[in-house]
């Protein structure tokens, strides 16, 4: 019985142990990835991920991070999200923190850099006195709270910054890994995440590496402004062709898509809504009125307008909108032109182009030829206004007055005649 009692007291004994040194060393270490440009589905990719980690107690977030920029609004978000986080976090530039890159990594608590990684070059587009102001002021207020130097976190967005033995005037601040860690920018240089975490003392289980999305990976590659002005300009080029082309076929499929795609890449990662869209649809389905309807007018001007201003309220920025939009009608136009002066030449091409022609001579004729009649004489069976039935030889025939009205029963002369059109005047 005795013996018994011995064995539980030390089996407690044995868990409680246990269970404060877990206390003490368990616990994950989540690493949530920053890559690419930064926009409103980069945050709410790290919202998601950030709340998830936090639900699991972890010991520390490590943010790593390989990004060229992107949107204020949305790194000042990032920047929020990462400040206002409990546990220890970790901004690790695994390769180049640029622009928007800048803000956050310096929002965390600790900076590390990879041997090869770079950051800086954080000047706004469009760089405007409003836009950089306030740019600064992120910049400055949270590299005082982070403990980095102010002063070189401004000069890698403000060029007329200029500290003496570190950055000239007239130019922004990039600091490599040494330099950065040199200035106080980063606490260590590291390409380990084990030597990361124990040079901050932080004890842990696991190491769990968090992965972006197929949905946000694709979205991100769809928005791209490379990649939205190839699909604007096939988007273009496909509609043009098919407007060319009797039918429905591949060219207005290949439209469909690319504008699908562009459209859809930008909802995704939010910088598109379904206002977007409906003024394009509505803009689209204009310019087919105005293809319908001879001439060009109103339903034309409005279409392009319509299309314009979708494209561009679905984009990130203005400036971008408008540069993409630009190249993509400029690349549509040379090409258009490209097809309709030398498709012909192309079995393939040709198809879109009429090149085919029907001459007289080789047997071809419109209508029955009507030159028999020319230079006789008749009686104006109806008013011609222009058009009418004159009679001659007791036979009824259409006819157009040469420009005059003429009333019926009047003397006319056949003038001219075109094909099966014959011409009279007046007597």
């Amino acid at each position: 019985m005795k013996n018994r009692k011995w064995l539980f007291c030390f089996l407690v004994i044995f868990l409680l142990i246990n269970s404060i040194s877990y206390s003490e060393n368990g616990g994950n270490v989540y690493v949530i990835p920053i890559k690419g440009e930064i926009n409103k589905a980069t945050y709410h990719f790290l919202k998601n991920a950030v709340d998830d980690a936090l639900s699991k107690n972890p010991k520390a977030i490590i943010f790593e991070i390989d990004t060229y920029g992107g949107l204020i609004n949305e790194a000042e978000k990032i920047k929020n999200l990462i400040m206002d986080i409990k546990v220890p976090t970790i901004s690790f530039v695994n390769n180049k923190a640029e622009s928007a890159g800048v803000l956050i990594t310096i929002s965390s608590q600790n900076v590390v850099m990879a041997k090869s990684s770079t950051i800086g070059s954080a000047e706004t587009i469009p760089n405007n006195e409003k836009t950089m102001s306030l740019w600064l002021s992120f910049l400055r207020d949270t590299a005082e709270i982070r403990g980095r130097d102010p002063q070189i976190i401004q000069a890698m967005a403000d060029r007329d910054i200029e500290i003496e033995g570190i950055i000239e005037g007239g130019k922004l601040l990039n600091l490599n890994s040494r330099e950065a860690k040199a200035y106080g920018i980063s606490d260590l240089i590291s390409d380990d995440y084990g030597e990361i975490l124990d040079y901050f003392n932080i004890k842990y289980s696991n190491i769990v590496e968090v992965e972006e999305g197929a949905e946000i990976k694709i979205a991100k590659f769809l928005s791209n402004p490379y990649i939205s002005t190839i699909l604007l300009t096939l988007g273009f080029i496909g509609m043009i062709i098919e407007i060319f082309t009797p039918g429905f076929g591949v060219r207005g499929t290949l439209s469909i898509i690319a504008f699908a795609l562009f459209f859809g890449g930008n909802m995704l990662v939010g910088n598109s809504e379904w206002t977007s869209i409906i003024l394009f649809v509505a803009g689209l389905i204009l310019l087919i009125i105005e293809v319908m309807v001879p001439g060009f007018g109103l339903p034309g001007i409005s279409g392009i307008i319509l299309v314009s201003i979708g494209i561009v309220f679905s984009m990130a920025s203005l400036s971008t909108a408008i540069l993409s939009l630009s190249v993509a009608l400029i690349i549509t136009v040379i090409i258009t032109i490209f097809l309709i002066k030398y498709g012909y030449k192309s079995p393939f091409l040709s198809k879109i182009i009429l090149s085919t022609e029907q001459k007289n001579e080789s047997g071809y004729t419109s209508a029955n030829p009507r030159e028999e009649y020319l230079g006789k004489e008749g009686i104006s069976a109806t008013e011609l206004r222009p058009s009418g039935i004159i009679e001659i030889d007791g036979q009824r025939i259409d006819a157009l007055s040469e420009g005059s009205y003429i009333e019926k029963n009047k003397k006319v002369k056949v003038v001219k005649v075109e094909g099966s059109k014959i011409f009279v005047r007046r007597l």
